[in-house]
């Protein structure tokens, strides 16, 4: 089943834009792909006519030309006819945009919607969702362009059952400076499914991660799901709703999917080395760190710090999250305290986590990791960096990035996301270098790498 035509399009068809209403989900969708992305967009009402001086057509099949991909935005009834419109038409696969199917107890509606799209293998994304947003290509969700807050072009592919918690998803991947490369909400997921979404992300060349909200599975489903994440070449992350009965419940309104045994699904991830995210945040966290080292770690840490107290922070948060700090080796400190500053060489505290003190400049910071590197006993580096520190410069951050790439050991950094410090962060990213917000943060980036260590 090829769906390039359905995640990369050239050509669009929406269906169901209206003559009198301009905040018609439909109208949203078609003036912003018109106005402000590449594919070429048709706007398809039964009336025909103008709208904008631009034609609208009764049929898709009326389209002069190819339709890659159309979206559906009519009332339920009417969509398994529009369905046959669009297979009659050519037209390669489809975003079904309208609700009123099984999360609303049409079973049988939504039954009939699949058939037909199967007998004629026409791909569809939903019912009952936002759809696809692809980077620069097409943007299918009916919020205004203005109001919706969208992330780089990057390497996370990240699919959705809940197109709120999607939107807002983007919002802190924005905010973190965590690009993606198509995000897609499955809504009531009838035809597509997670399973097929692992199939496209696992050969996308831009995608490096594959980031899931998962509601709920049919029944046998979710062992299908753990069976191909084990077998994908690039790392899983997972945030699973209906955790509680509530949760549950509410799971069976929102999108008619069964919640399943948390408990159980939650450890089969654990073996089979899907990370799990306990919640948004750390799915932001576990997304980032994974897209700069997709192949996973034991789990081995050597912390630097220039404050005791954050060093004190970062082994506590490692100790609820699992990670290991391990001893270093009394060669790996003999190397580093010979090679500080004079005046913090005997002032250094250099026990896991490394104490550097205020006083450190940026050459200590580097001999630190340099060596940490080396250690066998570490397998990855964290960096507490505070930047109101009078002895570290601005380039901190592309000086420390090179070294860690030049030692082939990962590092995670912590500096305050402010404006002030942007010039530090830039040079880690720039480099390929996960930057935390937070100390609590850092250590959940450590704790994906461990969760996707090879099995």
């Amino acid at each position: 089943m090829d769906l390039t035509f359905l995640f990369k399009p050239s050509t669009m068809a929406v269906i169901g834009v209206s003559t009198s209403h301009d905040s018609h989900p439909a109208n949203v969708i078609y003036t912003k792909n018109h106005l402000r992305h590449p594919v070429r967009t048709y706007a398809v009402n039964p009336k025909g006519g103008l709208l904008n001086r631009e034609p609208l057509y009764k049929t898709v099949g009326d389209i002069d030309g190819d339709v890659d991909m159309a979206v559906i935005a009519v009332r339920a009834e009417f969509v398994p006819q529009v369905i046959e419109q669009c297979i009659h038409k050519g037209v390669k696969g489809a975003v079904i945009i309208s609700g009123g199917f099984s999360e609303s107890g049409n079973h049988d509606l939504q039954q009939r919607v699949v058939d037909i799209a199967k007998e004629a293998d026409f791909p569809f994304v939903g019912p009952n969702c936002l759809g696809i947003y692809a980077p620069d290509i097409v943007d299918t969700f009916f919020l205004p362009g203005e109001r919706i807050i969208r992330p780089k072009k990057g390497n996370i592919g990240f699919v959705s059952q809940s197109g709120g918690v999607l939107v807002d998803q983007m919002v802190k991947f924005s905010g973190q400076g965590i690009g993606i490369s198509l995000a897609v909400s499955i809504g009531n997921k009838a035809f597509l499914r997670e399973t097929d979404m692992i199939n496209w992300f696992e050969k996308d060349l831009q995608t490096r991660v594959i980031a899931f909200y998962v509601e709920g599975f049919e029944r046998r489903e979710g062992r299908e799901f753990i069976k191909r994440a084990e077998a994908c070449s690039k790392p899983i992350v997972v945030l699973k709703a209906g955790k509680s009965m509530k949760g549950i419940e509410a799971v069976s309104s929102h999108t008619a999917s069964l919640a399943g045994d948390y408990r159980t699904f939650s450890e089969v991830m654990k073996q089979h080395c899907v990370a799990e995210a306990e919640n948004e945040y750390e799915l932001t966290s576990f997304c980032e760190a994974l897209s700069c080292y997709p192949k996973g770690i034991q789990g081995n840490v050597g912390i630097v710090s220039l404050s005791g107290g954050h060093g004190v922070m970062a082994a506590d948060a490692c100790s609820a999250q699992q990670v290991n700090i391990p001893g270093i080796s009394p060669e790996t400190v003999k190397n580093i305290r010979e090679k500080l500053s004079l005046e913090i060489r005997e002032i250094a505290s250099l026990a896991n986590p490394l104490d550097l003190t205020g006083s450190c400049v940026d050459c200590d910071i580097m001999t630190s990791v340099r060596y940490l590197a080396r250690d066998e006993n570490i397998d990855c580096i964290l960096a507490l960096l505070l930047p109101y520190s009078p002895g570290i410069s601005a380039d901190i951050g592309a000086r420390l990035s090179q070294v860690a790439r030049n030692e082939g050991k990962p590092m995670i950094a912590y500096v305050p996301h402010e404006d002030k410090y942007k010039i530090i962060i830039e040079g880690f990213e720039l480099n390929n270098i996960p930057v935390a917000s937070s100390v609590e943060g850092a250590v959940l980036m450590v704790k994906a790498l461990k969760r996707c260590r090879p099995c």
